[in-house]
């Protein structure tokens, strides 16, 4: 029998895998996403000038730029060293001297008690093994009366099931997409006051995404039939659609932020 340390180190074995083939198409097709979430932060009013703030499971640090352009101070951490590389070089492209990277596993974060004003993360939760854990270790290194913001893909209860099969199939570092309520029970179950709700979709087309995320190539076709019948049927909750003969969609994404008490 596997036992939980030696599933989570499997697995993320398996995220850096994927994330270090996905390093550069990630962030040349996920930028526009990264700006859009950075934006409903600003916003929601989540985001304060003077603001320390650490970006967890950074990736290649697309809202880490984004939020560095108007806080104090940001720190990302991820596990994928090929991603960090990707992170550096967009910090130097954009001449932003007010961030750090840092590499390291995220459901233990290597930071001192209350150390940012804020802690945000993006498109993670499902990817990780035990969100749960993660999310407490995000409230631990927040101050209090800090913010904890959490973006995330929520579909609905109803296609949640086949979202998760699909998903699967196209990057098998994905766990476990959470529902809204699942999301929001998480954070009352960690004590963490929800203050701001946002939901906004992220638009991409299929081909796109395949060419980004590298899937087994035996489960293409198995992977398209599924985003036609979405179309058809809406069973994924990606409001598939045509345009002219390539499918297009839209992934659904949550914005939950909790004020620590």
């Amino acid at each position: 029998m596997i036992d939980d340390n030696e599933d989570t180190k499997f697995h993320n074995e398996l995220i850096i895998d994927q994330f270090t083939k996905q390093a550069i198409p990630f962030t040349q097709n996920t930028a526009h996403s990264a700006v859009q979430a950075a934006n409903r932060l600003y916003q929601l009013n989540c985001i304060i000038e003077n603001d320390s703030v650490l970006d967890v499971a950074c990736g290649s640090g697309l809202v880490s730029c984004e939020l560095a352009k108007i806080v104090k101070h940001v720190t990302g951490i991820d596990i994928t060293p090929a991603m960090l590389e990707q992170a550096n070089l967009l910090k130097r492209q954009k001449n932003l001297i007010n961030i750090r990277y840092d590499i390291g596993d995220v459901s233990n974060l290597p930071y001192d008690d209350a150390s940012f004003s804020l802690v945000v993360t993006r498109y993670s939760f499902h990817h990780f093994v035990d969100p749960y854990k993660v999310l407490s270790e995000m409230k631990r290194v927040c101050s209090a009366n800090g913010r904890v913001a959490v973006i995330d893909a929520t579909p609905a209860a109803k296609n949640v099931d086949m979202y998760n099969y699909v998903e699967k199939l196209r990057d098998p570092s994905h766990t476990r997409a959470l529902t809204i309520m699942e999301l929001k029970e998480m954070f009352r179950k960690a004590d963490l006051p929800v203050i701001e709700t946002d939901f906004f979709r992220i638009e991409r087309d299929l081909q796109g995404l395949l060419d980004s995320s590298f899937p087994n190539p035996t489960d293409i076709d198995k992977i398209r039939a599924l985003f036609a019948e979405d179309v058809q049927n809406d069973i994924l909750d990606l409001k598939s659609h045509y345009v002219g003969t390539e499918i297009h969609f839209s992934f659904p994404t949550s914005i939950i932020v909790a004020q620590k008490p």
